[in-house]
């Protein structure tokens, strides 16, 4: 009877195997959730797993936002808490284990600090440690923190947008999460830390490496890192019209994929950013287009020039602030590319030759700054990202399954409201009437249709008006939902509403 209930798991499992393979070029990401932050916007996103609790944290301008994240995606709040002089926005954060204590790390970007936060039982924060700047640790304007555990101590290596002196920065862990000052090595013509926005490690053969992008000098740099936190540079990889996209390089990631190891990085073009001034300090750029540039790591841990994934009309990779490793079953691997100028969300593969394919995509309906992290609880892999709107102001989870068939079908969006019995006939009105204007104001709105509650029998439960919208599809739902105008609606007239109803129905057109 073990014998064969074994043969049965085995073959459930390559059956398992074989769906997930199958599937990997048709997935797709669904909404599943979003919730209110206390911070100003939503910059950066990280997640943690302690214990049974998956935790996500949303850093923002002024304060850091703690949510439990469940098996079906929903997100619950759990604290929030300041940040350093109530600056910000938290940038680079990520959760790590430190000698037996779980530690959160924050780049306080214009609080010029690192600041390391405990992570209590339930997931909320307790301030642990604080490394101020000074002239010769580049930490002002911090961007991108990296955990790397060695074999004897654990180091936190930092890179920003620090004007002056950019450069690259090792500091030790110590076990109550403060930080010792290791190294740092500052900016100059050759390699490229000048603004740096990803960071990513790989460990070959025993030797351990980090990638780093040089946003303001347009490239990317391979270091070596040694036992001890100090670490020497490798190779440089600067911005070219041919076989690459690096101006304003911006995330970097990696994956090992059969006996080679890549390192993937993204870009959001200096010309994207119409107040430039004085802050794109190289001004002799060309655009050339956008794309994702795939490196593969020689037996020195040098980057080379593999292949680059260009950006045309079926992708959405305009802008690309952040790329997150899905999944990977050591053959192939999906990622996300969460995209500011395309406020979308695009699904890439890359195969072991290191090939990079475009999958779907979902138009959010916002832009995406930085802030998007992949989870996994059990066999489920989720997206939490939010944007770095000021009138944004939520945390958005998604979960990454194969793609729905909607055939021909279209969205029918309904929304039953109850107004308040102290809201007057001209407040009423006036909510309604900018309920409707939306129509004029959302392209995504394919027809918009509303009334008054005429049925007598008496099963409304109060409720009087009735507006129904038609979406094409589920690009049309976000850009709608999280529209500038329709969150403005909201934010204006949700204190006049005593109840609503909000249901979605797929029907055919």
């Amino acid at each position: 009877m073990k014998t064969i209930k074994k043969g049965v798991f085995l073959v459930a499992l390559l059956i398992a195997q074989i769906s997930i393979g199958q599937n990997i070029d048709d997935l797709m990401l669904y909404r599943q959730d979003f919730k209110n932050i206390s911070g100003k916007n939503t910059v950066s996103v990280t997640s943690y797993t302690k214990g049974d609790l998956n935790l996500v944290f949303v850093g923002g301008a002024g304060d850091v936002d703690v949510f439990s994240l469940d098996s079906e995606g929903n997100l619950t709040p759990i604290s929030n808490h300041e940040l350093y002089k109530k600056k910000g926005p938290a940038r680079g954060m990520v959760a790590d284990n430190i000698g037996g204590t779980d530690f959160l790390f924050v780049a306080n970007k214009h609080g010029n600090v690192v600041e390391t936060f405990k992570i209590l039982d339930n997931g909320s924060l307790e301030r642990a440690a604080l490394i101020e700047d000074t002239e010769d640790i580049h930490l002002a304007v911090g961007i991108t923190l990296q955990v790397i555990h060695m074999k004897n101590a654990s180091y936190l290596f930092a890179g920003g947008l620090e004007k002056e002196t950019p450069g690259l920065s090792a500091f030790k862990i110590n076990n109550d999460g403060s930080l010792t000052h290791i190294q740092s090595m500052k900016d100059d013509e050759k390699i490229h830390t000048d603004g740096i926005i990803g960071m990513f490690v790989h460990k070959i053969k025993g030797k351990t490496y980090l990638y780093t992008s040089g946003f303001q000098d347009n490239g990317v740099s391979s270091f070596r890192i040694y036992d001890n936190g100090k670490f020497k540079n490798v190779n440089n990889i600067s911005d070219n019209t041919t076989d690459r996209y690096l101006t304003g390089a911006y995330p970097v990631t990696g994956v090992k994929l059969g006996d080679n190891y890549y390192v993937v990085v993204g870009h959001r073009h200096h010309k994207y950013y119409d107040y430039a001034g004085d802050f794109i300090k190289n001004k002799d750029f060309v655009y050339h287009g956008d794309g994702v540039s795939v490196f593969k790591i020689n037996n020195k841990g040098a980057l080379v020039p593999h292949f680059v994934l260009k950006d045309d009309e079926t992708s959405k990779l305009q802008g690309q602030t952040r790329i997150e490793l899905v999944s990977t079953d050591g053959k192939e691997a999906v990622f996300a590319v969460g995209t500011r100028d395309d406020a979308s969300i695009q699904l890439c593969k890359l195969n072991e030759e290191g090939i990079l394919s475009p999958i779907n995509y979902l138009e959010t309906g916002f832009s995406i700054y930085y802030g998007l992290r992949s989870h996994k609880i059990g066999d489920d892999h989720f997206l939490i990202t939010g944007s770095n709107r000021f009138d944004f102001g939520k945390a958005v989870s998604y979960k990454i399954t194969p793609k729905l068939d909607r055939g021909n079908k279209v969205i029918k969006h309904l929304v039953h409201l109850k107004y308040k019995d102290e809201a007057t006939q001209k407040q009423v009105d006036e909510a309604v009437k900018a309920f409707v204007d939306l129509q004029e104001k959302i392209p995504a709105i394919a027809n918009f249709e509303w009334g008054v509650n005429d049925s007598t029998e008496k099963h409304d439960k109060g409720l009087t008006h009735s507006f129904v919208i038609t979406f094409k599809d589920e690009h049309a739902r976000e850009q709608y939902l999280f529209h500038e105008a329709h969150i403005a609606l909201v934010n204006k007239y949700a204190p006049l509403f005593a109840d609503a109803v909000v249901m979605d129905y797929w029907t055919e057109e």
